[in-house]
């Protein structure tokens, strides 16, 4: 008996990522993708857009009055030191090396297109964080068991940059080694850069706003470079040709979708 063939999205080149594939998406699953990725993206949008215009008017927001102090009541040397590190997993010691070595190997494996869709992420997020802070010119939070630092404290930098940088890492693993793979790097970026925040708070130098703002641009950011990239005219980009592979896909292509 001979099975109802499901109908399917035009494909392009082979990816085993969540850019265009060798054999295309069932429809029902890329139109709920689809649905679901811009429910995200508008309601990121609402509630970044609630929170900004409540930054810009220098309102006072219960979160940070009651988490602040919360956090700082738990600290110890221990948690010094794990804060620290966490902090520095978001700062330029560490990320432009990393965005440096992830771009000399997707070079190396001729994946230029990978490499193009991580610069935009990351160049992007440094770029918008900058400017929202000097937009909103909110001051550092002045906390008696922190220093203050001197530039504007919302979004938060670090955390906004790690979200960009770490969930950008991700999804071009998830293109390359597969959804197993993918699932696992991401489930990475989230923790790393949940703790990047959680230090950003602990050390006292953003609000919890900071934080929740710079995740809110940070998703935006993401999604709004991803859906540019799936997009006809720039999903060409993301392939790039290895030596083993062809630019159409075998009859087995993608059946696998792991």
């Amino acid at each position: 008996m001979a099975h109802e063939r499901k109908a399917r999205l035009p494909a392009d080149r082979t990816s085993a990522g969540p850019l265009p594939a060798g054999v295309g998406a069932p429809a029902r699953t890329a139109s709920l993708a689809i649905v679901a990725g811009f429910a995200g993206l508008v309601a990121c949008l609402l509630v970044f857009g609630t929170l900004a215009e409540d930054v810009r008017s220098n309102e006072v927001f219960a979160l940070d009055t009651f988490v602040t102090p919360l956090i700082h009541g738990v600290a110890s040397p221990t948690l010094d030191f794990l804060m620290n590190a966490a902090t520095t997993a978001g700062s330029n010691l560490v990320i432009p090396p990393l965005f440096v070595a992830e771009i000399a190997i997707l070079l190396w494996i001729r994946r230029p297109g990978a490499a193009l869709f991580q610069a935009v992420v990351s160049g992007g997020a440094l770029l918008l964080s900058g400017l929202m802070k000097v937009f909103f010119h909110r001051p550092r939070p002045i906390l008696p068991w922190a220093q203050a630092l001197p530039d504007f404290s919302f979004p938060s930098g670090h955390t906004m940059n790690a979200f960009a940088f770490y969930v950008g890492l991700a999804i071009v693993v998830w293109s390359i080694a597969g959804r197993r793979w993918g699932l696992a790097a991401l489930t990475a970026a989230f923790v790393v850069t949940g703790f990047v925040g959680l230090s950003r708070i602990y050390l006292g130098v953003h609000y919890p706003t900071d934080v929740l703002g710079a995740v809110l641009a940070g998703s935006i950011w993401v999604l709004v470079v991803l859906a540019a990239f799936r997009s006809r005219p720039l999903s060409r980009f993301w392939f790039g040709t290895s030596a083993g592979r062809t630019s159409e896909p075998s009859a087995g292509a993608g059946a696998g979708g792991d």
